[in-house]
């Protein structure tokens, strides 16, 4: 049975998260570059810099004209740094492949200045389980770690 990785639950060290988001960016002038050998150039660039920042493509599909992105990105990354680093290192690693394309584009920039972004539904239900258990897990935690603390001075215990 296959895996749904859209209602994966990931982790770092201490948090839980399910941050997705659906991006669209394209071309500068929507040109209609994104086709041939450009288009699988540009999906190897973008998977390798999403490889690089631990942000996982869930799906994507290049159009002649821009780019669709489902991605998962790790909560200590902002939508707005990892667009910055996406569109600003895929745009110089395209002109390193193709270097014919810097006369249309002049100033190194491959990419359209703007970006189309939305998060992927929220699921109330599940946020209100982990809150629920964390506060179980928090609780239980206290009651491991509780000690009875004796005043040095009066021998009396305190709460």
């Amino acid at each position: 049975m296959k895996k749904d990785i859209r209602n994966e639950i990931k982790s770092t060290a201490h948090s839980k998260y399910r941050c997705q988001y659906h991006i669209v960016f394209a071309p500068k002038y929507r040109r209609k570059e994104i086709y041939g050998k450009l288009r699988k150039d540009i999906g190897e660039i973008l998977r390798k810099l999403c490889d690089q920042k631990g942000v996982e493509i869930i799906e994507a599909e290049a159009c002649p004209d821009h780019i669709h992105m489902l991605v998962s990105v790790p909560p200590y990354i902002s939508i707005a740094q990892f667009m910055g680093y996406l569109k600003g290192k895929s745009s110089l690693m395209i002109f390193d492949r193709h270097a014919n394309l810097k006369y249309k584009y002049g100033s190194r920039n491959f990419w359209c200045r703007g970006y189309f972004v939305d998060t992927v539904g929220q699921n109330r239900k599940m946020i209100a389980e982990y809150i629920r258990n964390q506060l179980e897990e928090d609780y239980a935690q206290d009651q491991i770690s509780i000690k009875e603390y004796t005043d040095p001075f009066t021998g009396s215990k305190r709460g």
